[in-house]
């Protein structure tokens, strides 16, 4: 039986525009793994298309969905991407390269964030953007925790060097697109917290909307993206704030 040294696996809910370019630069991998969460639209369609595995679902949670996405892959060695995030030849071969020499356990990827057509390189972080994140890693080694919104990781085995090139994401359309994943977060994170019981108070997280602020967009540079590097340091403070009247004064 052929060795699966490397999986791709993408967990998807609704993304027929997105996912076939998304899997069309993942056939460098061994196997491709696709978790569908039930999905409405033509996403199964083409996830049986032009996956090697599929596996269906209606997960309560984003970890539950990941974990069991990771768990259906074979390989040795997994490359989880979402459905909006694209895979460049040279990460690919980056990518290759890793796997089939390494002795470490898991690796952070960087990531290049695109609001419509345009590059936005600087401020993401606080829980509003990714400028890098642990997408390439040992099967084993990765498990994601039990919640809506960012769930928490526990991690075993070493951390090696951050990869060199960039994976590309297509985070949002437009400053609405930006405006209507603030409201699905916090909404999300709301019920995390409800559910937690630990919804926090409202002076520590009026700290945090300027803390956050002040960190995206002048130690990590926001102010070098005009005014889109201010709404992403403004949504990163207004984030554990808005989740957290969400959580106190709504019930769903």
């Amino acid at each position: 039986m052929t060795r699966i040294a490397l999986s791709a696996v993408v967990s998807v809910h609704n993304e027929e525009d997105q996912l076939v370019e998304c899997l069309e630069r993942l056939n460098f991998a061994d196997e491709i793994v696709v978790a569908l969460d039930a999905c409405t639209d033509g996403t199964g369609f083409i996830a049986r298309r032009m996956a090697s595995r599929v596996i269906e679902g209606d997960w309560p949670t984003e970890g539950q969905r990941r974990n069991a996405a990771i768990g259906a892959c074979k390989g040795h060695w997994i490359l989880e991407v979402d459905a909006d995030e694209r895979v460049p030849e040279v990460l690919a071969r980056e990518i290759r390269d890793v796997v089939e020499s390494n002795s470490f356990d898991w690796h952070e990827i960087p990531v290049d964030n695109y609001i419509g057509g345009r590059l936005v390189r600087w401020g993401w972080g606080a829980s509003f953007g990714k400028a890098a994140y642990p997408g390439l890693f040992r099967k084993g080694t990765k498990v994601w925790g039990d919640q809506r919104v960012h769930p928490r990781l526990e991690w075993s085995g070493r951390k090696g060097p951050m990869l060199t090139h960039r994976l590309d994401h297509f985070v949002d359309r437009n400053i609405s697109d930006m405006i209507r994943r603030l409201d699905n977060y916090s909404t999300a994170r709301a019920k995390d917290m409800r559910d937690s019981g630990e919804i926090g108070g409202m002076a520590g997280n009026i700290r945090r909307l300027f803390s956050r602020f002040i960190k995206c967009y002048f130690f990590r540079k926001g102010f070098r993206e005009g005014g889109y590097g201010f709404l992403i340091a403004l949504f990163a403070g207004l984030y554990p704030l808005l989740s957290h009247l969400k959580a106190r004064l709504e019930n769903d």
